[in-house]
């Protein structure tokens, strides 16, 4: 990276940083359901608006320059591990609560795998190949981030296809569940299952969605609030395991399966 057009580019993320703050959450009233958006939305809105190609001059020519792209996606593995090592050290004081919360917190993470079942056919339907291996191994939050870029790089095809999906969960995963976890409450679901399901594994969603059901029942900020934390610590520890020795296992099986075992591409086998 020159070094000029990386001043520029750390110059740039500040600012991105600063204003998503100054904008903060904000929430919209749709009827009974309160949408909430959160300042990494924006921050992400942002980084892609200005990074269209019709806005893409002068200094913001410098900033998305191809060294500045190609160091950021080859480097955010960096970024990712500290809050990889953050889960670690909160998980380690509360293994007692976890251990009480009950087997209905276990049993929920075998939707973990719901991604690769049902997702890893239809990406393929869609014509995706090698990609479809990142887009559906989970969420696509840190864990399946720093997994595929660990073993295949985020400039391969895995790489496009988790990173995609990061931005995309990133972007309206936060939106969808502010909007589906109040939908059901008024369909009649149980608030404190909804709160344990609010924990996916991605800290932006869990928010989204514990939110908006405690702007619904004010009364239950408390147990809602404590479910949704417990369920999100709960799949950010144990999510990893069933990610590994679970999900890849099985989707790799499916892949060969679902392609006839033909390679699409140079990169690696699952």
């Amino acid at each position: 990276m020159k070094k000029k057009n990386g001043l520029y580019f750390l110059g740039f993320i500040l600012v991105i940083i600063f204003i998503a703050e100054m904008i903060g959450i904000q929430s919209i009233p749709v009827g009974k359901v309160r949408i909430s958006i959160l300042p990494l939305v924006f921050a992400v809105l942002i980084g892609m608006v200005l990074g269209i190609p019709a806005f893409r001059k002068g200094v913001l020519k410098k900033v998305y320059a191809k060294e500045n792209v190609d160091f950021a996606g080859k480097y955010l593995i960096f970024i990712m591990l500290p809050l990889m090592a953050r889960y670690g050290a909160d998980v380690a004081p509360k293994l007692k609560e976890i251990l009480s919360v009950g087997w209905v917190f276990l049993f929920q993470e075998l939707g973990n795998v719901g991604t690769v079942l049902i997702g890893l056919p239809i990406a393929l339907l869609l014509g995706l190949k090698r990609e479809a291996i990142g887009a559906t191994l989970g969420l696509g939050r840190e864990g399946e981030l720093a997994y595929i870029s660990e073993k295949y790089t985020l400039n391969s095809p895995e790489g496009r296809g988790v990173l995609s999906l990061y931005l995309i969960g990133t972007l309206f995963g936060a939106i969808f569940f502010s909007v589906f976890a109040p939908l059901l409450l008024s369909f009649g679901f149980d608030y404190r299952a909804l709160a344990m399901s609010s924990g996916v594994g991605s800290a932006s969603m869990m928010t989204a969605a514990s939110s908006s059901l405690v702007a619904m029942m004010p009364e239950n900020e408390s147990v809602i609030l404590s479910y949704a934390a417990a369920s999100q610590l709960l799949t950010s520890f144990l999510g990893t395991y069933t990610m590994v020795f679970i999900a890849v296992p099985l989707q790799s099986f499916m892949y060969k399966l679902l392609t006839g075992g033909k390679k699409n591409d140079k990169t690696r086998a699952a």
